[in-house]
């Protein structure tokens, strides 16, 4: 080793050695193995992100792409300042989020300790019941909610029927048209297809060590204790995991009102999601240059809250490896 390799060793510096054949070899053999994913986020991520961007500064009509003319901010404009539909789509959106969310990861959670509990019989057949929502097709899913959940004979009002409260008749509970249900239906419908959520928790709750159960009840901590300090700690990565996962989810809602009552908006514009808003102006009237500014908008919004989550993170997410670092 030459005086400069050990003085940079002392300082603790990477040594830089020219390359060998073999490394370059190795290295060119990694692009070509990484290359087809590369060549697919270019021409389908970023290529189209990049033109989306530029379709929103344009008048650009989907009837009549000839007649395009760039405009520069004014969608912008149009969209944060006069627009009001954008505001309340995301009103309807993030108050849909606010409720969906809480309660989908409780749900979650708790089903998951419940399926990783050693006292359940028969969890493996429990485990898959639970799952097997999830992988029912989406669409065939919906359809079969709204079956349910219809007003004259659906299943729903029909049991709450059995408490004594008239839900079947002409006053009976319409889920899919009183303005105040829509987002406690459509959380009732996502609550049905947790599966992976559960999926997600339970391994992360295998892979809390044992031995701190163990101690913690050796110490008379009860179930709850055990719990609170030592099962939520040690699987809040996974339950971060989730938030910003079902945040970024909750903000492209789409599917389900689509389906169920359209791009209408119906009723009184409840079902009126920021999604739904900007497929009725993007494909609805054929505004592509105000739907990619529509698109790039929920995009910037959903980073800002993304970042927002990221950043009280250091206050409620434990890894493990910081005691030890």
């Amino acid at each position: 080793m030459t005086l400069v390799e050990e003085f940079t060793k002392a300082r603790g510096e990477r040594i830089r050695r020219p390359r060998s054949n073999r490394d370059r070899l190795k290295a060119r053999w990694g692009w070509i193995f990484i290359s087809p994913w590369l060549i697919g986020f270019f021409l389908f991520w970023l290529l189209p992100m990049g033109a989306s961007l530029f379709f929103s500064g344009l008048d650009f009509q989907l009837a009549t792409p000839e007649d395009a003319r760039w405009t520069g901010l004014s969608n912008w404009s149009e969209a944060i300042f006069n627009d009001p539909e954008v505001w309340r789509s995301l009103w309807v959106t993030f108050r849909f989020t606010l409720i969906n969310l809480p309660i989908g990861l409780v749900v979650a959670f708790f089903l998951a300790v419940l399926l990783n509990s050693e006292h359940l019989f028969g969890k493996n057949l429990f485990r898959t019941l639970f799952y097997l929502p999830s992988v029912v097709p989406f669409i065939a899913a919906v359809l079969i909610w709204n079956q349910v959940l219809n007003t004259q004979t659906g299943w729903v009002n029909r049991l709450i029927s059995l408490l004594g409260v008239d839900a079947t008749g002409v006053g009976g509970i319409e889920w899919l048209n009183n303005p105040a249900l829509i987002p406690y239906t459509y959380t009732f419908i996502g609550i049905w297809g947790v599966g992976n959520a559960i999926l997600i928790n339970l391994a992360g709750l295998q892979g809390v060590p044992t031995h701190l159960f163990e101690a913690a009840q050796i110490d008379g901590a009860g179930w709850w204790r055990r719990l609170w300090h030592i099962t939520l700690p040690m699987v809040s990565p996974v339950i971060f995991y989730n938030v910003v996962l079902g945040m970024v989810g909750l903000l492209q809602y789409f599917l389900p009102p689509f389906v169920l009552q359209g791009s209408s908006g119906r009723p009184e514009g409840s079902s009126l999601w920021y999604m739904i808003y900007f497929f009725r102006r993007a494909f609805g009237f054929a505004e592509m240059g105000y739907g990619a500014t529509l698109a790039w908008l929920l995009f910037l919004v959903a980073l800002a809250v993304t970042l927002v989550i990221f950043g009280t993170a250091k206050y409620w997410v434990f890894y493990s490896a910081e005691e030890t670092a």
